[in-house]
């Protein structure tokens, strides 16, 4: 049995085609997106991660935590990365976005960073331990 096509679960409006065609080498994000979303990595970034600024944003701290991910999966590990991808068709449909924050959004996000924010994250990644623990616990924990 071949695998020929794949909608996600997460966004059924992408279409993985394993057929040719217009191709990309950042297609490896969507499947990346599909995981997230099946660990609810996003809603609970959204439950427990912002920022002490309170201004409204175009990009909500999710938003731009989401795209610093992505870019990161992608190994684009600067923010400067982010004008050069700010059309990027696959990264901008994992994050169901037209267009991605730029490197001046992103430096005042990692501005906006304290020792809370940065608890906020350990708190994040507790959580989904406990997640991933639930589906496979681990044999052994590390010493």
């Amino acid at each position: 049995m071949s695998l020929t096509e794949m909608k996600l679960e997460s966004n059924n409006k992408i279409r993985i085609d394993f057929g040719g065609g217009n191709l990309s080498s950042d297609g490896g994000l969507l499947l990346m997106k599909e995981f997230l979303a099946k660990i609810g990595f996003e809603r609970l970034a959204a439950a427990k991660f912002k920022t002490t600024d309170s201004a409204k944003r175009f990009h909500s701290d999710v938003d731009n935590l989401m795209q610093v991910m992505y870019q990161i999966f992608s190994s684009y590990n600067e923010d400067d990365c982010a004008d050069e991808l700010s059309n990027e068709p696959v990264i901008t449909a994992a994050l169901e976005k037209e267009r991605l924050a730029s490197q001046p959004t992103l430096s005042r996000f990692y501005n906006r960073m304290d020792e809370n924010t940065i608890q906020q994250l350990s708190d994040v990644m507790t959580e989904l331990r406990r997640i991933v623990y639930r589906i496979s616990p681990p044999k052994e924990l590390p010493v």
